[in-house]
């Protein structure tokens, strides 16, 4: 009985202070998009591959504090596949921004008009721009919820439709990653 307890206790012990997995910052946007390294995966990466991708992003989180995750994966998008060794130039990203996602290009002092909190996307969207995303608005979701140029952070592009963007970007060969 002794001996199964002290079993017990150094299994409880083990499994308690086992390695958990650690999310590592990427090298193309280090402050945002951590991923896991995972380790010989049976679906490789085919790292000559050209990425053509865009992210539909339509939702945002409940509460207006928090980074939008949605945008935040294609932080997490760059830096995973740059890790498995797809070139930088080989990754040709966009998103088509629009429902509940918009207001998060609002200017902070607009932001924080409407939810009383600063705008906790403007760094990551910075970081995005400047790894060369384009990040495109709804002109449809713009109108309808009056986010005009002078309302909008400057690096917010905008196209006719989110629908227009999406399918424009299919038939040039983009891969739709939607939420």
């Amino acid at each position: 009985m002794k001996y199964t307890f002290l079993l017990f206790l150094s299994l409880a012990f083990a499994k308690a202070h086992a390695q958990q997995p650690v999310s590592t910052p990427g090298n193309v946007i280090s402050d945002f998009g951590k991923t896991y390294e995972v380790d010989n995966p049976d679906f490789k990466t085919n790292t000559t591959a050209v990425f053509k991708v865009i992210f539909d992003v339509a939702k945002a989180p409940e509460n207006p504090s928090q980074r939008n995750p949605y945008i935040e994966t294609m932080a997490r998008f760059l830096n995973m596949q740059e890790k498995a060794g797809v070139p930088v130039e080989n990754m040709h990203i966009r998103a088509a921004i629009h429902g509940q996602a918009a207001y998060g290009m609002l200017t902070n002092e607009l932001y924080k008009e409407k939810f009383g909190v600063d705008n906790p996307n403007i760094e990551l969207l910075k970081a995005l721009k400047e790894a060369n995303v384009s990040l495109i608005l709804c002109g449809q979701t713009a109108g309808a919820r009056n986010i005009t140029k002078e309302r909008r952070l400057e690096m917010i592009d905008v196209g006719l439709s989110a629908m227009t963007v999406l399918s424009q970007s299919q038939m040039e060969g983009y891969t739709l990653i939607a939420f």
